[in-house]
Formats: structure tokens, sequence, C-alpha cells
């Protein structure tokens, strides 16, 4: 169930938040075990890419070392908010599919499945596999995940606070206005 439809942020990512479905909850379990799934929101990020991301070669290599980068300086900004609050957050690192912070499993999260489930996106085979295909941006797209238990409310000023700290800020290419 999404608590908030797909917003963008000032930031260049596109996310949601939902509550852990019941048919997801093991697969979600089985990555972040010391989460309390009845309080646990699931954000799915995406951001678009200037190409698609299915091919391979040294451009597509520093593209998503590009996204990467911005959602780990983002999701790592928000969960230390958050934490900082006393609430549990935790990201995935988009590369090995392991959780960031909490690092209790080493059960891989499948953000192509995860979007799938959550959002309904398509997916398309790319030899052995399986490509997330945004309704907007088809495989242009770089998908990312943050969880927290935190309150709504709590999470959507997190991220607000994260978008204007210097961190997020300088990765965006951005300077803070005085």
């Amino acid at each position: 169930m999404a608590l908030l439809e797909s917003t963008n942020s000032s930031f260049g990512l596109e996310y949601s938040v939902h509550l852990c479905p019941s048919k997801y909850s093991t697969e979600v379990s089985s990555v972040l075990p010391s989460a309390d799934l009845s309080k646990l929101l699931i954000v799915p990020t995406c951001q678009r890419s200037v190409m698609d991301l299915v091919q391979t070669g040294e451009e597509v290599d520093v593209e998503k070392d590009r996204l990467l980068e911005r959602f780990m300086v983002w999701s790592e900004t928000v969960c230390k908010i958050l934490s900082d609050q006393g609430h549990w957050a935790d990201f995935i690192d988009p590369c090995s599919g392991l959780a960031m912070i909490h690092k209790d499993s080493q059960q891989v999260y499948s953000e192509v499945e995860a979007l799938s489930v959550l959002k309904g996106y398509k997916t398309a085979n790319a030899g052995c596999c399986k490509v997330l295909l945004h309704p907007h941006w088809g495989s242009s797209v770089y998908p990312a995940t943050m969880f927290t238990c935190a309150p709504l409310d709590a999470l959507l000023s997190a991220i607000k606070q994260a978008e204007v700290s210097e961190a997020v800020l300088k990765e965006a290419g951005l300077s803070k206005q005085t």
C-alpha cells in the first residue's frame, strides 16, 4: 500500500513510500531481520539515466557510478537524520544488494523485484538478468531503496532536511543559498 505516490525530489530522485505488503514480508525480513515489519516503510527510488543502463561500456559505468553516488549521499543523510532521532533506518547498496547499516544478513535485496511488487513496474530479461522498465524512462533508470520504521511525517521531514544539507547539495552540483 502506497502512503505517498511518486514524488520528485529536488535532488533528482523519484521516490514513493510504502507499507511492507504481507506477500513481500518474507523477502524483506530475510534482508532486514532487525526491522520491525509492522512499522516498516519502504522507500523505493528511481533516478533517470542519461542513457540506457542495459548497455555496457565505460560511459554506462560512469553513469551508474554517478547515480550510485547520488543515491548513497542522499540515503546516508536521510538515514543519519532518522537514526539521530532514534528511528531505525537503512538502505540497500544497489551494487551488492546488501543492507548498508544493519549488516545482520547477507541476503540480497532485489531492487527490480521490489519495484515490480510495490509499484507494478514491468520487467524484461537482458541475458540472465531481469531489468526494470520505468513507465516513462524505460530501462534508462537506476533503482535503489531505503527503509525506515519512523513515522511518515518524520521520514518526510528528514528527506526535506537532507535535501538542503551541504553534502547532498554538493553532490547535486548545487550550493546553499544564503
